[in-house]
């Protein structure tokens, strides 16, 4: 049962998806070029000259790239799907299917985000240990220096020298993406997805796999896929895209809040990926546990949707 019910007036689906890159290119590109105007505004017009310093996350220039990093964010995915129901003219709530949240359906979620740990673990071990063959390495060292660069970057934007870099990183890791990523993928690619196919499975894995691809972190590649999935369903079985909002949210503070908790106690922050080490029916249950509270979210909101 499909609670997302686009307007039957809509414009072409393929031509929705269209619009969304559009809109992401330009508002990625007006937004970008802001910010580095705010940025060299801050620390003088020469160093323009060294823009790539602030760009690469250079450690004395890291509250500049955050202004970027998060204007950047805002013009590519906050802005671009409002853009489209605009387009549509629709207001954006009715689009999107923002609506009132119940605790209960809140409480399963978090429940699903916390249980889910130990199994997305798993497939992180797993995807971590992908080996490409011979005439591929060329192709694998690639993949292998870009995840190095990305952990790299992450390092410099999690580490907080006060509590008001917590907040800032809070806004910048949890909320922006888990509002502007959920309404770019969810309301949008996979909405018009699921237009343009009729089948809202096969709408929500492909909407997850160009989710994760995006990130261009490759040994994250399964973990990541499965997150924007776990999120795809949340949203289609509710017809609330507050519920995958909240899973993002989630799963992104609690990245940020682990890692403010590991510099209070001076552990270092390459270490932050590492395994917990569950045994291996650890993995089983947590899988078994994730499964059966999906069922009991989708249950959960079909009733309130009935009652409502």
């Amino acid at each position: 049962m499909n609670f997302v019910t686009p307007n039957k007036e809509e414009i072409n689906p393929f031509l929705q998806l269209l619009l969304l890159l559009f809109y992401a290119v330009i508002g990625g590109l007006v937004f970008g070029i802001l910010a580095i105007v705010i940025v060299l505004m801050v620390y003088g017009w020469g160093m323009l000259s060294h823009l790539y310093l602030i760009l690469s996350g250079d450690p004395k220039y890291i509250d500049g790239f955050k202004v970027i990093q998060i204007l950047s964010s805002v013009g590519t995915f906050i802005l671009p799907p409002i853009a489209l129901a605009w387009t549509e003219r629709e207001k954006v709530n009715g689009f999107y299917s923002f609506k009132q949240p119940k605790f209960t359906l809140a409480i399963i979620v978090l429940a699903i985000m916390i249980l889910s740990m130990p199994f997305m673990e798993w497939t992180a071990i797993w995807n971590q240990k992908m080996v490409l063959p011979d005439f591929l390495k060329r192709i694998e060292e690639w993949m292998k220096e870009k995840e190095a660069t990305a952990a790299k970057m992450t390092i410099q934007l999690i580490t907080v020298r006060s509590n008001f870099d917590f907040i800032v990183n809070l806004i910048m890791i949890a909320v922006i993406p888990a509002i502007g990523e959920e309404l770019m993928f969810r309301g949008g690619v996979q909405r018009s997805l699921n237009r343009a196919f009729g089948n809202p499975h096969l709408a929500i894995w492909l909407c997850a796999i160009i989710f994760s691809a995006i990130h261009v972190q490759f040994y994250g590649f399964v973990p990541r896929m499965l997150l924007g999935a776990g999120f795809g369903y949340l949203y289609y079985y509710s017809g609330n895209i507050w519920y995958s909002m909240l899973a993002h949210f989630l799963n992104n503070a609690y990245a940020v809040c682990a890692a403010f908790y590991m510099q209070k106690h001076n552990m270092p922050l390459d270490k932050a990926d590492e395994p917990l080490g569950f045994p291996w029916y650890g993995y089983l249950i947590s899988a078994i546990i994730t499964i059966a509270l999906f069922k009991i979210f989708k249950d959960s909101a079909t009733r309130e949707r009935k009652l409502g």
